[in-house]
């Protein structure tokens, strides 16, 4: 079965509300204008039910099949948060809010879910239920997690759950996926060095913390490349280096080291963090510093396809596109699309978005010709699940 039909009908629509939530990007839980345009697009498609605030700004649209001997309630999960950056696109759509930006395409996600219920409301050509989620705080803040505390998988009786995600690393339209671990742990981190701050014109006075931060650095590359099993896969990057003074003339007294690391077992995660703490300790006493390890309060576990679920996308993806990857390679980007992987059956399928610049990029843009694609892919995956007789 190939794109519907319907969907070229509405891509215009649902191509101007896209780039309307492009233009007016919100980050994390703060997707107060977000959610009121989904919810308010869901109640005029015909929802049986709309139910808002769960996971705080989260949104949940009920659609009913013509009938419901299965019982069944499927779930498609759609992220509506943004990220702090200053888009470089100059689109006519382009972000009206300076420093935000939709960089991840979760405002072309936010559509195409929007353009799969209103299709599914209108011809309602299955046997169940589908719940369409749409969660804030993808990016850091842990919507989902706080989506399911809040009740999304019994509240809702869902028994599967799918979400889906654009790459702009695959041709436009193709789709890739893979069972078990699939997306890797994110953990953050922080590092303290505290030293004696003082003239730079006199460091023989001082206890230097941006050396003793620098050699930190430098040794932190050494974790991968020499204390994790080769036949496993870890990240370790050092991302944001800050002093106390931005004078030329002063050493200063602290400099604070943030980053992050990405595996896709735990007890390397554990191992890694662990091996993060000794070095950055070890290292500024060297240097007659000393050095404290905090990690960030969110930490996304590594998120797993299940088996059967991952057929499933697998089946509705060919249908659509003729074609999907079943073994794509692993990424080591985090997703908190886990977390629903935790708590019920699913799977976490790539479409792709056309070879262009990367996810959280400021020239990165969803590409709109993807939208009948992944409109098409959810309505199959929900008519295929949900079949009626």
């Amino acid at each position: 079965m190939p794109i519907r039909n319907r969907f070229a009908e509405l891509h215009p629509e649902i191509t101007a509300w896209r780039r309307d939530l492009h233009a007016n990007p919100e980050l994390l839980y703060d997707t107060h204008r977000t959610s009121a345009t989904v919810a308010d697009k869901l109640r005029t498609f015909g929802c049986d039910q709309v139910v808002e605030g769960i996971g705080r700004t989260g949104v949940v649209g009920v659609i009913h099949g013509k009938t419901n001997r299965s019982g069944k309630t499927i779930a498609m999960r759609a992220d509506m948060d943004a990220l702090p950056i200053l888009e470089a696109t100059d689109k006519p759509y382009a972000s009206t809010v300076p420093g935000k930006m939709h960089a991840c395409g979760h405002d072309g996600h936010t559509a195409m879910l929007l353009g799969a219920a209103q299709y599914l409301a209108e011809t309602r050509n299955f046997d169940g239920t589908v719940a369409v989620v749409f969660q804030p705080a993808e990016e850091g803040g842990a919507g989902a997690d706080e989506m399911v505390k809040d009740g999304l998988i019994d509240r809702f009786n869902v028994s599967e759950i799918y979400g889906m995600h654009n790459s702009p690393l695959l041709p436009l339209g193709s789709f890739a996926i893979r069972p078990g671990a699939f997306y890797a742990a994110a953990d953050t981190f922080t590092i303290e060095v505290a030293g004696k701050g003082g003239h730079a014109a006199r460091p023989n006075n001082t206890i230097d913390t941006t050396l003793a931060g620098s050699a930190i650095v430098m040794a932190l590359q050494s974790v991968v490349s020499r204390n994790t099993d080769p036949q496993q896969a870890a990240v370790v990057s050092v991302t944001s280096f800050r002093t106390e003074s931005e004078a030329f003339n002063v050493i200063p007294e602290r400099v604070t080291l943030r980053g992050t690391v990405r595996c896709f077992d735990m007890q390397v995660r554990a191992d890694t963090l662990q091996r993060i703490e000794d070095i950055a300790s070890l290292t500024a006493q060297s240097y007659g510093a000393t050095a404290t390890l905090e990690c960030g309060d969110v930490a996304y576990p590594v998120m797993s396809n299940h088996a059967a679920e991952t057929d499933h996308c697998i089946a509705a993806a060919r249908a659509v596109a003729g074609d999907c990857t079943p073994d794509a390679p692993r990424t080591t980007g985090g997703e908190d699309f886990a977390y629903m992987l935790q708590a019920c059956p699913g799977a976490y399928i790539q479409i792709g978005n056309g070879i262009g610049p990367g996810l959280h990029h400021p020239e990165y843009d969803f590409n709109d010709e993807v939208i009948p694609v992944g409109c098409s892919y959810w309505v199959t995956l929900a008519e295929q699940r949900l079949a009626a007789a």
